[in-house]
């Protein structure tokens, strides 16, 4: 179930809503993990056994692990839980990647197995591994209580795309929380300008990815353009999907922390990744590159960290050869920064080289495989017969100029800026009430329009 659906938008949601806050707050947590279940068994029946028992186990292994502290045994757990937590995520996402290879490798025809990947899996798989990590590692107590640690794990905000929530990000709220009308406000302000987002731009965008697909007169304009437009689509689409997460769980008494921080707005790839899939990074970041030995190490060792990590973020993202050296294009310039700082070149050469470098690397992300990323990398820089310029690309120009525009705006921090000047000035009208009057049902009924046309409405994150 997508959060830009009719169906969540006006059943399931203002149902979860209604008895949530009708009901005495010692079953509130149970309305919020049934709820959880059923979003999750919505789009997925089958593999909610799977969820099931990676939370099962997490308990379970949380539990042995603090009862053994100090003995051989909690390492033993340490790594039983690590095993059947990947498990899963390793067999389905990548058993087909891994028979490919050895079929090209060995020049023998393998069958591949009929496998699809569970919704989720590589969030809800993360947030285990860091609970029982944390549990080890004396961060956290293990829940007693078995319920707490499911809701932890399945709850349906950030399910299915993040941001990966740590345990220790809403342990206090888990068993007590407070409610308010300003946060339920706030919360859905935050919510239905992220559906904004998605729906009414990066939806938009993505129409604009696949005209681009389909057409036969391509140029390196056009290509550039597409560079753009996919790099615009997937920030709005995923920034939108985090800021519904962030506003739902703000709505429920959670404090969720941030995902993106206009990562565009970055004059190093250092700095794009501290903003860009915040949660992603700042995982990979604690719970393999630093157990590496992060930065303190030689030269060589830092490369092999750095190179190990980026080639982990880009196999997470999918089990295709493009994914990797996706993260390998990452983890070089990264460590190109860490060893030669760019801090001596100008500000605005910096910033212009960063967006350069960006686009080039969703390019890259969005090949649909190797040939095809070739074709597309030389097309941008002009190393094919296509011309710099066609009448197909001047009309595309025309007709998504406006959604391009509005795209990069929605991008960086200018609306926000705007709104805060505009909420100092003196002014008998009061922003915030003019926003959530007036703004907010606007952009719903745009996107409720919009969805009852039917038009594309696709989540990028769920093939992750």
């Amino acid at each position: 179930m997508l959060f830009s659906s009719l169906t969540f938008l006006y059943w399931f949601l203002p149902s979860v809503l209604i008895l949530y806050f009708l009901l005495p707050d010692r079953f509130k947590n149970f309305v919020l993990l049934a709820a959880s279940l059923l979003f999750y068994a919505w789009g997925e029946p089958r593999f909610i056994v799977l969820m099931l028992v990676t939370i099962l186990s997490a308990y379970v292994h949380g539990r042995l692990i603090e009862a053994t502290r100090g003995r051989l045994a909690e390492r033993l757990w340490l790594l039983s839980s690590i095993t059947i937590a990947l498990a899963p995520l390793l067999y389905f996402k990548y058993a087909n990647f891994l028979i490919d290879n050895l079929s090209v490798l060995t020049g023998t025809n393998l069958p591949v197995l009929k496998l699809s990947l569970p919704i989720g899996i590589s969030f809800y798989t993360f947030q285990a591994l860091s609970y029982t990590v944390d549990v080890y590692r004396g961060r956290i107590q293990a829940q007693r209580k078995l319920h707490l640690l499911a809701l932890y794990i399945t709850f349906f905000p950030q399910l299915i795309a993040g941001p990966i929530v740590r345990y220790t990000d809403i342990e206090t709220a888990l068993s007590r929380r407070s409610h308010s009308l300003e946060n339920f406000s706030s919360g859905f302000t935050r919510f239905s300008l992220g559906l904004a987002k998605k729906v009414l731009l990066a939806n938009e965008l993505g129409e604009f990815v696949q005209v681009f697909r389909s057409s036969g007169q391509k140029s390196v304009a056009f290509y550039w353009l597409y560079a753009v437009a996919f790099s615009l689509q997937i920030y709005l689409d995923f920034s939108g999907y985090s800021d519904m997460a962030i506003g739902l769980g703000r709505i429920f008494g959670f404090d969720f922390p941030e995902n993106f921080r206009y990562p565009f707005e970055a004059r190093s790839i250092t700095e794009f990744w501290r903003r860009w899939h915040i949660s992603l990074g700042s995982w990979f970041r604690d719970y393999v590159y630093i157990p590496l030995g992060g930065n303190r190490v030689s030269g060589s060792r830092l490369a092999l960290n750095l190179l190990t990590v980026w080639t982990l973020t880009g196999l997470w993202h999918g089990a295709e050869w493009q994914f990797v050296l996706w993260g390998l294009f990452f983890g070089l310039l990264l460590l190109f920064e860490k060893l030669l700082p760019v801090t001596g070149i100008a500000a605005p050469l910096r910033h212009a080289g960063v967006l350069v470098l960006v686009l080039l690397s969703f390019v890259i992300f969005n090949a649909g495989s190797l040939p095809e990323l070739w074709l597309d990398v030389r097309s941008l820089f002009g190393v094919t017969a296509l011309p710099w310029l066609s009448a197909e690309t001047l009309y595309y120009t025309r007709s998504y100029g406006a959604v391009l525009l509005l795209g990069a705006a929605a991008s960086t921090s200018g609306p926000r800026r705007l709104y805060e000047y505009l909420q100092q000035k003196t002014s008998p009208i009061h922003l915030p009430e003019l926003v959530r009057v007036l703004i907010v049902p606007a952009l719903l009924l745009l996107v409720t329009a919009y969805l009852l046309d039917g038009a594309y409405n696709p989540f990028l994150y769920f093939r992750f």
